[in-house]
């Protein structure tokens, strides 16, 4: 029974590296590529994404 536990343990760790790693993935492919322009106190930055 101690033996099917832990190949469920690494099963689920790799599950939630691969859920984690995708998340990772689409939260950078989604975001705006181009040009970011913030005006503020401090003045205007430009930033290059």
């Amino acid at each position: 029974m101690t033996r099917n536990n832990g190949l469920f343990l690494i099963i689920g760790a790799l599950v939630v590296v691969v859920v984690g790693l995708g998340a990772y993935v689409y939260n950078e492919e989604s975001k705006p590529k181009g040009v970011e322009l913030s005006i503020g106190q401090d003045g205007v930055k430009v930033q290059e994404n």
